[in-house]
């Protein structure tokens, strides 16, 4: 792997890594181009060259997925839920959800009560699609 290589792959996950700890706060191109000492159109075409997905979608997937454990280990609302990860608004957040696990929220929280069976493989099966 040559010095560039290495280089845009360190300022992509240090872009990633930001996503992953303020995945809740609202985050836009610009500023995670700016994480990555990138110009925005560099940022988003090396991104999804190198983790297969836009930047966008990588945050919507990591709001879902956040919000799909709380859906599984609390009682809040889903409303409530949708609203701690990230998302503006219940219909946005439905929406997403769905098309990113498959279901509604509210489909997703009564069957993911599995019982009697290990974290590792509830995480295993109940990890999105997309």
């Amino acid at each position: 792997m040559s010095r560039a290589t290495e280089d845009t792959n360190r300022r992509m996950l240090r872009a990633r890594d930001a996503m992953d700890r303020a995945y809740a706060e609202p985050l836009d191109v610009p500023s995670l181009a700016r994480i990555a000492h990138v110009s925005e159109a560099h940022f988003t075409r090396t991104f999804r060259a190198t983790f297969g997905e836009t930047p966008h979608r990588y945050l919507q997937r990591r709001r879902v997925e956040r919000a799909m454990y709380l859906l599984r280990q609390t009682d809040r609302s889903i409303t409530d839920i949708c609203f701690e990860v990230g998302f503006g608004s219940p219909g946005t957040f439905s929406r997403t959800f769905r098309d990113i696990v498959g279901r509604s929220p509210r489909e997703y929280r009564k069957e993911a009560t599995a019982k009697h069976v290990p974290t590792c493989f509830t995480m295993a099966w109940t990890r999105p699609r997309g």
